[in-house]
């Protein structure tokens, strides 16, 4: 979705909201870069109001960082926040999958096993889109079948975070075959009903994650994201 695009009349701040949103995760909205207000209403077609709203979420969700009068910019990828989000990430995901285990029906699990398929297929064609959809897809399964509106919405809340990531270095983070293997094997311990063991393995995909994303700021790989 460009942001460029004018935006419908309805539901003005939302949109706007998911807007900057998707622009900062495809990384059209650069770590370090400056916006403001005035230009982004232009560049949308409206007025200040909406925009500025949808700025002041994002900087709750901590897309955006701000200081009254001096500037108001794409916070930086910083490895410590980086560290903390996944940190809780996992255990939230954790949480959902014990959660979700003894309460998940077949049809869940098929829609997970969907889900992979999609991903797989993204993978093969290089579409970090559309696999980035389908991994939201498939573990977003578990998250709503543990009924939890709280985890839901924290959840939702810091997903971006590490897509803006992820988009940057699927192939490294996500594109192999270890994470449609990681996905196959979820599914059939799921399906076996070990709740525990279910959360362990998830655990340890997302402890993967974090060690992978660490590398990538050993060897500076986020540097040039910054702008100036």
């Amino acid at each position: 979705m460009s942001l460029d695009r004018p935006v419908s009349r309805r539901l003005l701040s939302d949109e706007v909201f998911q807007r900057l949103r998707d622009s900062i995760v495809r990384g059209e909205l650069l770590p370090g870069e400056k916006v403001r207000d005035g230009e982004l209403a232009e560049r949308l077609g409206l007025s200040r109001t909406p925009v500025r709203e949808a700025l002041a979420r994002l900087a709750d969700i901590g897309l955006v960082e701000a200081k009254p009068g001096v500037y108001t910019r794409i916070t930086m990828l910083n490895r410590r926040d980086v560290e903390k989000t996944l940190a809780v990430l996992r255990s939230l995901d954790q949480l959902a999958i014990e959660t979700a285990v003894p309460v998940m029906t077949e049809q869940d699990l098929e829609r997970m096993r969907d889900a992979n398929r999609d991903f797989e297929r993204a993978v093969a064609a290089n579409d970090t889109a559309a696999a980035l959809a389908a991994d939201d897809r498939f573990h977003g399964i578990p998250i709503a079948a543990a009924d939890n509106p709280v985890l839901s919405r924290i959840v939702e809340q810091l997903h971006p975070q590490i897509h803006r990531i992820l988009y940057r270095k699927f192939s490294t983070l996500l594109g192999g075959r270890n994470t449609i293997e990681h996905h196959d094997e979820l599914v059939a311990v799921c399906a076996g009903g070990d709740a525990r063991a279910a959360a362990d393995l998830s655990g340890h995909h997302w402890s993967e994650l974090g060690g992978h994303i660490n590398q990538l700021f050993d060897t500076n790989q986020f540097a040039d994201a910054a702008a100036g």
